[in-house]
């Protein structure tokens, strides 16, 4: 670890052992909170894949249900023939196509035509599937049956997790990085400095939508049994927009700060109010950008930025009696 610094080695050592103490919740729990702990992996990895784009392009993408539906499907069909591990290998480059075809196709959009493309993408490949499975198959659905059970799939979501994090950092640290940074502060001067804006853009959204894509493979077993409306819900496209603003986006890390409290709120409506999540996740978006545009990690900076200059003037104050 000598091409860290100082700073950088303590993150990753406070890191490691917040993921290895967390890790062993399966062989502490079996039921209510190995389950919600789950959903929270879960979306810490779609939130921050989905970051991964969209924090510094600032491209508000949809398509994160349709990448979770291929990933999903993926292992649906080949669970009885192909190896679990391969499969996931398959979603990731499944996911990754589309992205590639679907970035190629669009991002050259922007604002709003962006937003309503991706949200049209899922629900495009969820009727195309429908289609296919009426037309081809004799049932709607697909059984998937594994040995996997809740602590597997939650080991693997928080290994994956730490594949997020990692690449993202490499990401930051990379000529990508600095050039998607560029991008998203004026992308006409990233045109002007030589940047293929079109190249770098498309580049992280295929590698954002292969781990959406391993996500959704990985949480097939949990379903048993995969139907093209929950594989594809656009609800899953919607709460990771949410999480993902709600914390903020300006660090890797930032949506963790918006997902645990989301998740466990979302989990207490749905269990009490079930009639009423649509409801909750419009008051919820609404209230973040009104009252939180930068999310939660953005108005911790703005109080540090404060406090910093409150303790500058008081040390001015104190040497100027």
């Amino acid at each position: 670890m000598t091409w860290l610094n100082e700073k950088e080695r303590r993150i990753a050592g406070f890191a490691a052992i917040a993921f290895g103490v967390v890790a062993l919740l399966p062989l502490v729990d079996q039921g209510y909170y190995l389950s919600i702990s789950v959903n929270i992996v879960m979306y810490v990895v779609l939130c921050t894949a989905w970051t991964l784009f969209s924090g510094p392009t600032h491209y508000i993408s949809l398509a994160t249900a349709a990448f979770f539906g291929i990933g999903t499907y993926t292992v649906a069909l080949g669970i009885d023939t192909v190896p679990f591990p391969l499969l996931l290998v398959i979603a990731a480059l499944a996911s990754g196509l589309l992205a590639c075809v679907v970035g190629i196709a669009t991002l050259r959009l922007s604002g709003i035509y962006f937003v309503i493309f991706t949200l049209g993408l899922a629900e495009l490949v969820r009727q195309v599937v429908t289609w296919l499975q009426t037309n081809f198959s004799s049932s709607l659905g697909l059984y998937v049956f594994t040995d996997f059970g809740e602590k597997h799939i939650y080991w693997m979501l928080l290994g994956l997790a730490a594949i997020v994090y990692i690449t993202g950092w490499l990401i930051n640290r990379s000529r990508l990085g600095f050039a998607m940074q560029i991008i998203g502060n004026d992308e006409t001067v990233a045109k002007h400095v030589g940047i293929d804006t079109a190249r770098a853009k498309v580049i992280l959204f295929i590698i954002s939508g292969a781990f959406i894509g391993i996500v959704g493979a990985i949480l097939a077993p949990r379903f048993s049994y995969v139907q093209p409306p929950s594989a594809f819900n656009p609800m899953i496209s919607f709460q990771v927009v949410i999480m993902a603003l709600l914390g903020g986006t300006k660090r890797i890390w930032g949506p963790l700060l918006g997902v645990i409290p989301f998740t466990i709120l979302f989990d207490q409506v749905t269990a009490y109010f079930p009639n009423h999540t649509s409801f909750v996740i419009g008051i919820a978006f609404m209230a973040i950008v009104y009252l939180l545009p930068q999310g939660v990690l953005g108005r911790l900076e703005d109080l540090g930025r404060l406090r910093k200059r409150f303790r500058m003037v008081s040390a001015e104050e104190g040497n100027n009696p």
